[in-house]
């Protein structure tokens, strides 16, 4: 309520004016500036400060101010530079729809106390900057001295440039006694870079900023005496000839006046200087030897030379021969001892990772496979080979696949194109310099699919096989480059969508999610120290918050429902931030050391109420609802199945997006049912006038797959027998027609994605048993999983007495 009185306030304020935030041009006092206007916020304080009185003294008056990033389209205060104006519009020019351009006469300096957004445009209050050092002795013979700069500047420039109007200005400076406007006229008198502007802005030392437009002006003035003693040496020795001698002539001129006479050109020696110094095989050794030769012979300033130059400078960069690998260390307890402090869980991938380098370290030399880290976002893959990198005591890079459609990328364009460039395996090897990196492929199965521009899937196979890749081409090289000293680590969330030939070069490496013990003890040891720290709120901050197991568990169970702990960690700084701001309105930052406990009354006012409940499974067993379990590229998930018959000709319809995989199933639980009606206590399998409904709730989310087979089955038999369905038992599985419950596939993702909704009780094919040594031992513990092979089995666990009372779905 306070913050909404003061900024009413804002607005009321007689002294309040309109903001005007230009990207670029700073307003110095004296200068009168026009600027094109586009954004509606600039447009709109235009208009606001145009729509007062004539006689209101706030007629046609603005703050101006410059923005720190011209890039920002809606700069707040602290994207702005602390010091303005106060401009005054001297005219208003209405162009295109939607632009204007206005004069503005810059006033004297303020600084913008508040602000108050008013539509599209701002309202600001403003202090006046009081000047320091401004009728000092120093100021005026500073003064007296930059106005005689400004005579000796003016002699200078050239005829075509002195106009009327600047002999005026001239003029007009010389009848300013005040030293500081005499700095701020001259300061937009002379062509000065924006940032100096900038700084000249920012100085309320009136002898500094003289000081600092004199330093300015009489580089300018040194710039333009040396512009005209090179155009007179180059007058005195033009003759009749082409263009091309007068510049050369002019070049020459000015390395006379630089004491340079090296005609050789000293950066195509340093660039030659650099390709000897590197390890080139035989095939790149010639072609630079060519392409040097040819820059030689030509026009420095060609365009040509320039093509030619850029490929030279991208050879001498890269890391060429054995002399360019980085050292390696194999340091099997320290690796260890790094992934189990940096990431909890994951044992089989640990041990992956362990023996991988183990092998590196009793064969160095030996071409290892390409890991490839696949599972749900969140889980850990990029820090994984972030720690790999650290471990073996190598360079990192990491290339991003995501939406590449352009082979192009990876093998980079060929010299005949404009603005052409390597590829992004050269591109990564120039940024480390080193030949032997490790490179994150990220998102891997996110390539675009084969176009017009080729197929980035394709590219990579010759890079990713160990085979072949110590001669992978890059179209820009246009020669062979070793990419065998490099460690490739893959990441994908889908491996199902990846080529199946760039599939059989990767070693799979899967991580599945998190149980909920796991996710309380990253959180409890990974994330909550991080977030406390950053956000500070640990005891070295002044107040300690501590958050318990259980608050944890509840942010893991009830807010979050996810395989990784990305949510989660954005779950705990929106709790931190709360906390920061409740602290920061009752005044007790920088106070004291406090100690803070959170409860579930603040999470809710953090975070709001919980988004997940164990009430999505249905609070009591139902007709007709099963609940199934499905696979997606973030992990397992809870899928509901619902049927229900309706008056009709007795069809079979199914709602829900489903694949064609997942309506074939449906179909053939209808027909198993129909010819073994008896499994289900039915002495006939009949509709009569009714068409059959199986819908799957969630009906904007695709789902396929023939894991549902079961719980189809199930749903229907409920549905006819009018047996309920147990609501605490989940099941997946594919069917037969003659009732056998067939494997399938993402166990250990269904089984979590169970166990986190809260289901103790799941029924699995008897030939997934094998999977079971892939679930966490916390969530076996918790679960009794069922395992079955035939149909009447799965009626048998699932299905209820029946219940006259039971409502369909």
């Amino acid at each position: 309520m306070l913050l909404s009185t003061r900024l009413t306030h804002v607005i009321e304020d007689r002294e309040a004016l309109p903001l005007l935030c230009l990207r670029g041009a700073a307003p110095l006092p004296g200068a009168t500036l026009p600027v094109d206007l586009a954004r509606p916020a600039s447009i709109g304080a235009v208009r606001r400060a145009n729509a007062y009185n004539r006689d209101d003294p706030r007629h046609n008056r603005l703050v101006v101010t410059v923005q720190r990033d011209p890039l920002t389209d809606r700069p707040g205060l602290d994207d702005l530079h602390s010091v303005a104006v106060v401009g005054v519009l001297e005219e208003i020019l209405h162009g295109l729809p939607g632009r204007m351009t206005v004069l503005l006469r810059c006033g004297p300096r303020v600084t913008i106390r508040n602000e108050q957004r008013v539509g599209a445009y701002s309202m600001v209050t403003h202090t006046p900057v009081i000047e320091v050092n401004d009728d000092t002795a120093m100021a005026f013979a500073l003064a007296n001295a930059l106005q005689e700069l400004i005579k000796r500047y003016d002699a200078l420039l050239p005829v075509k440039a002195k106009t009327e109007l600047r002999e005026r200005r001239r003029q007009e400076l010389e009848r300013i006694r005040n030293p500081g406007r005499v700095a701020d006229f001259a300061a937009s008198h002379v062509d000065i870079d924006e940032t100096t502007r900038i700084e000249l802005l920012m100085m309320p030392d009136v002898e500094a900023r003289l000081r600092r437009v004199i330093s300015s002006i009489s580089h300018a003035a040194q710039t333009l005496q040396v512009q005209r003693d090179i155009d007179k040496a180059v007058r005195e020795h033009l003759s009749q000839h082409e263009h091309e001698a007068v510049l050369r002539h002019k070049m020459r001129a000015i390395k006379a006046e630089l004491d340079d006479d090296d005609d050789g050109g000293s950066e195509l020696e340093h660039l030659t200087q650099r390709l000897a110094a590197k390890d080139l095989d035989d095939e790149m050794l010639g072609l630079v030897k060519k392409e040097l030769a040819r820059l030689a012979r030509m026009n420095p300033q060609s365009g040509e030379a320039n093509v030619a130059r850029t490929w030279l400078e991208c050879v001498a960069d890269l890391p060429w021969g054995k002399d360019a690998r980085s050292p390696e260390r194999v340091d099997i307890e320290d690796a260890r001892a790094r992934l189990e402090s940096g990431h909890h869980g994951l044992t089989k991938v640990k041990r992956r990772i362990i023996e991988h380098l183990c092998v590196r370290k009793l064969a160095p030399n030996r071409r290892g496979p390409i890991l490839c880290f696949a599972g749900p976002p969140g889980v850990g893959k990029t820090s994984l080979a972030k720690s790999i990198a650290q471990t073996l005591g190598r360079e990192f890079s990491r290339i991003s696949l995501g939406g590449v459609r352009d082979d192009a990328e990876i093998r980079g364009h060929r010299r005949t194109y404009v603005g052409a460039q390597p590829g992004r395996f050269i591109s990564a090897l120039r940024r480390v310099k080193v030949a032997n990196p490790v490179i994150l492929l990220d998102e891997i199965d996110k390539l675009s699919e084969p176009g017009v521009r080729g197929d980035p899937a394709a590219a990579l196979l010759e890079a990713l096989d160990p085979e072949q890749n110590d001669a992978f081409e890059d179209h820009y090289l246009g020669a062979p480059f070793d990419l065998s000293q490099v460690m490739f680590i893959c990441t994908a969330n889908d491996v199902s969508r990846i080529p199946g030939p760039l599939l059989d070069r990767l070693e799979l490496i899967e991580l599945g999610g998190y149980t909920v013990e796991e996710k309380i003890e990253i959180a409890r040891n990974h994330l909550l120290p991080h977030e406390l720290a950053s956000h500070g709120l640990t005891h070295k901050g002044g107040t300690e918050l501590v958050i318990g197991d259980e608050l944890l568990e509840t942010l893991a169970t009830t807010y979050t429902r996810e395989s990784g702990v990305r949510n989660l960690r954005r779950a705990i700084e929106g709790l931190l931030r709360h906390v920061a701001v409740t602290l920061a309105e009752e005044g007790k930052t920088g106070t004291s050391p406090a100690r803070i406990e959170a409860d579930a009354a603040m999470l809710v006012d953090a975070l709001g109420p919980a988004p997940y409940t164990a009430e999505e499974m249905g609070d009591a067993p139902r007709i007709g609802v099963v609940t199934g379990l499905g696979w997606t590229p973030t992990g397992g998930r809870l899928l509901f199945i619902e049927a229900n018959r309706t008056h009709g000709e007795g069809k079979l319809r199914m709602t829900g997006r489903l694949g064609d995989v997942m309506r074939e199933s449906a179909q053939a639980a209808a027909s198993y049912l129909r010819a073994n009606p008896g499994v289900a206590g039915l002495e006939s399998f009949s509709l009569d006038n009714h068409d059959l409904h199986i819908h799957l709730p969630a009906g904007a989310v695709p789902k396929d797959g023939p894991s549902a087979g079961v719980g189809l089955v199930t749903a229907v038999a409920s549905l006819l027998s009018r047996r309920p369905v147990r609501n605490d038992l989940a099941m997946t599985g594919e069917i037969t027609l003659r009732g056998q419950v067939m494997p399938v596939g993402g166990i250990r993702e269904k089984v979590l994605a169970a166990h986190r909704a809260g289901i103790r009780e799941i029924i699995l094919p008897a030939l997934n048993k094998k999977d079971e040594l892939e679930i966490p031992e916390a969530a076996r513990k918790d679960l009794q999983l069922r395992y079955v092979s035939r149909i009447e089995e799965v009626l048998g666990i699932a299905l209820l007495d029946p219940e006259p009372r039971a409502s369909a779905a």
